[in-house]
């Protein structure tokens, strides 16, 4: 499926370009945004290598990888980033990922854009099951993964090398029978 584009009401998903580059930085390159993330900070030259990356990927066949822009529709700004990637190891099974820009936080951004991309995942591409992980000091993430239906079903202990230690991570997921694409963000 190519190109992606779903809107709600504030946000809305579009492909990525080369353009985006500066407002991916002010993202992978923040330390708050980056916090409970599994990497540390990006350079500007490291989003640029994700940015080309993920544009190629776009366009492969078959598709595996849903690498999306998270655009504030009133202001048509870059404000987050959204990834589903199908799983090779589960039968109609996909990853997901996201990160919004620090300043957008708290006022219901994170609801809306996995909403959005369990939209995708779900009426689109018709995914069976799609999990993700997180930090588990970030409750922020817990809240918004809760509320739009993810179970949260356990840690994978040590996951992640991150600043010299390793952290847990606590994996939430949703099944496609339990997602009700109509309900409000």
């Amino acid at each position: 499926m190519y190109p992606v584009s779903r809107s709600g009401p504030r946000l809305s998903l579009r492909e990525l370009t080369p353009e985006d580059v500066d407002a991916m930085q002010a993202i992978y390159g923040s330390p708050e945004a980056t916090q409970h993330l599994s990497f540390e900070p990006r350079t500007r030259e490291q989003v640029g290598q994700i940015l080309h990356r993920s544009v190629a990927s776009a366009t492969a066949t078959p598709r595996t990888e849903y690498a999306l822009a998270v655009i504030e529709r009133d202001t048509n700004e870059l404000v987050g980033f959204g990834r589903l990637a199908t799983d090779p190891h589960q039968q109609r099974g996909a990853t997901i990922g996201f990160a919004l820009r620090p300043d957008t936080w708290g006022v219901g951004n994170g609801l809306e854009m996995l909403r959005l991309l369990l939209g995708l995942g779900f009426d689109d591409l018709g995914l069976h099951r799609i999990w993700g992980a997180r930090s588990p000091l970030n409750e922020a993430s817990a809240k918004t993964m809760t509320a739009v239906g993810m179970v949260e079903e356990g840690v994978i202990r040590e996951h992640i090398h991150k600043a010299g230690k390793w952290r847990d991570s606590v994996v939430h997921a949703i099944l496609d029978r339990e997602w009700d694409s109509t309900a409000s963000v």
